[in-house]
C-alpha cells in the first residue's frame, strides 16, 4: 500500500512538472511571435518624444519661450518665418493664462496676447507677491505692438516693530494695485478701468495705433 502509494505521488509529481514547463514553453512562445510579427510591421515599443507646444495659438501665431526669449512665432506652412520679439526670457520665466486672441477695430485684424506673471520679494522683514497681468495687441503685417497695459496686484505682508528697542512688532498685510484695468471691447475698442477715471481708446488706421477716444 506504501509503495503504491508513493508510486501514485511521484506520478503526481511528474504531471504537474510536465504541465508547467509546457505553459512556459507556449508563453514564451507567444512572446517571441508577438515581438517577431511587431519587427515584421515595423512596430516599435518605445514612444516617440514629441515637441513642446508653446503657450497660445491662433492662426498662424504661436506665443512660446524660444532661444532666450518669449515671442510670437509667425509661422508659414507649419514653419516658423518670422517673430516678434516680447521680451527676453531665462528658465524661470513660467508665464500663466497665456491667451492669443483675434480683435477687429475699425475694420483692421489686429492680435491681442495677454499673459500673467507672478514674482516674489522677500526680506527679512517683508514679503511682496505681485501678480501682474499683460495685455498687448499687435498688428502682425507691420510686426508693430499698437497697444499695451500692465495692471499689477501686490499682496504685502510686513514686520513691524513697535518700540525703538524692536522687542515688541505686529504682522501687518495689504494690497496695492497699480495701472488700469484692461477691458476689451465688442468693437475692438479699449477701456482702461481705473479708481476714479475710466479711458477709452480706438484704432487708428492712418497713425496705426489706438488712441484716446475725444
Amino acid at each position: 500500500m506504501v509503495t503504491e502509494f508513493l508510486t501514485k505521488t511521484t506520478l503526481m509529481k511528474k504531471i504537474v512538472i510536465l504541465t508547467f514547463m509546457a505553459l512556459l514553453s507556449l508563453n514564451t512562445y507567444s512572446q517571441k511571435k508577438t515581438r517577431g510579427e511587431a519587427e515584421r510591421s515595423g512596430a516599435k515599443t518605445t514612444a516617440k518624444p514629441t515637441a513642446a507646444a508653446g503657450l497660445a495659438k491662433v492662426d498662424n501665431l504661436v506665443a512660446e519661450v524660444k532661444k532666450g526669449n518669449f515671442q510670437l512665432t509667425i509661422t508659414e506652412n507649419g514653419k516658423e518665418k518670422d517673430a516678434i520679439i516680447i521680451k527676453p526670457a531665462d528658465a524661470n520665466f513660467k508665464p500663466t493664462n497665456c491667451k492669443l486672441t483675434v480683435v477687429t477695430a475699425s475694420g483692421t485684424k489686429l492680435y491681442l496676447l495677454s499673459w500673467t506673471e507672478v514674482t516674489q520679494q522677500k526680506t527679512d522683514l517683508k514679503t511682496e507677491d505681485t501678480t501682474t497681468n499683460y495685455s498687448v495687441i499687435y498688428e502682425i503685417a507691420s510686426k508693430k505692438q499698437v497697444f499695451s497695459n500692465t495692471q499689477s496686484n501686490t499682496h504685502i505682508v510686513e514686520k513691524v516693530f513697535l518700540d525703538k528697542n524692536k522687542t515688541a512688532s505686529e504682522t501687518r498685510e495689504k494690497m496695492r494695485k497699480d495701472g488700469f484695468e484692461f477691458i476689451l471691447n465688442a468693437d475692438g475698442s479699449v477701456t482702461q478701468k481705473g479708481k476714479k477715471q475710466d479711458i477709452k481708446w480706438i484704432y487708428d488706421t492712418v497713425k496705426m495705433e489706438y488712441v484716446v477716444k475725444k
